[in-house]
This record gives C-alpha cells, sequence and structure tokens, in this order.
C-alpha cells in the first residue's frame, strides 16, 4: 500500500526492522532530551505526517523491548490515527519504573500498525442472538 508522507524529521522515514515485522518503529524526533521521571509522561514529536486511505487506522503500541527493560510504555494503547488526520504524529509516552529514563534524539520510542477497519451500521432490536456465554464476562470461564 502507497502511503502519502512529509518527513519534517532528521531521521530516516518509519521502517520495518525485520521482513516479517508488523510495526514500522517510530522515532523521537526532539532538540533536547526528554527526562522521564518516575510515572511521568511526555508527548514525543516523531516530525512525521502521512495519509492514510480511508478505511485504514494507524495503531501506535508500546515497543516490547523498552517495556521489560526500562518499563517504558503509552499512556494511550493502542492509540489510534484516523485516516482524516494530516497533523503531525506524536506519541504519549509513560514511564512506569521507579528509575529515570531519558529519550534522546532518534530513540525508537513506540511502534505503529497499520490496520484496516469496518464501520458499523447500528440495527435497534428488543433483544439479542442468545448464546451459551450469554452475559458472562471477565473470568467467566475460570482462572487459567
Amino acid at each position: 500500500m502507497n502511503v502519502k508522507v512529509i518527513n519534517k524529521s532528521k531521521h530516516a522515514l518509519p521502517e520495518y526492522e525485520t521482513p516479517h515485522s508488523a510495526g514500522l518503529d517510530l522515532r523521537a524526533n526532539i532538540d533536547e532530551p526528554i527526562v522521564l521521571k518516575s510515572l511521568e509522561r511526555a508527548l514525543v514529536p516523531t516530525g512525521i505526517f502521512f495519509e492514510l486511505p480511508i478505511g485504514y487506522e494507524a495503531q501506535i503500541r508500546p515497543r516490547s523491548g523498552l517495556a521489560i527493560k526500562f518499563g517504558i510504555s503509552l499512556v494511550n494503547s493502542p492509540g489510534t490515527i484516523d485516516s482524516d488526520y494530516r497533523g503531525e504524529i506524536k506519541v504519549i509516552v509513560i514511564n512506569l519504573s521507579n528509575e529515570p529514563f531519558t529519550i534522546t534524539d532518534g530513540e525508537r520510542i513506540c511502534q505503529m500498525v497499520v490496520a484496516k477497519h469496518e464501520r458499523v451500521d447500528w440495527q435497534a432490536v428488543k433483544e439479542l442472538d442468545t448464546t451459551k456465554r450469554g452475559d458472562g464476562g471477565f473470568g467467566h470461564t475460570g482462572v487459567a
């Protein structure tokens, strides 16, 4: 799929790290390092602007390496970028560890997955079809 992109960052366009990667790594595009104290969050710019086709979204997700090694995640995960958004892609990063973490320019801060999505047309009804599960929710099938 071809996607129109404007790169105002100091870095190469986001890319897949392996041939079978689903996510593209996004990099911080900052002039000064950002030091996140424990439980602090920051809006980190990427310098990337793009135009997704209608029917697609970009999902912004944490990088597993930053999460396990440093406790770094995203506040709204996954974040959603709609196809009609034209602003800069910015990422809300949070430090869930007890130690300060420094984000430097060019650091891979998250991954982005582009996905097709559907839209619904609601059909108002008086009752829903019954299933074996019914209204059983959180943990209703057991612990394991």
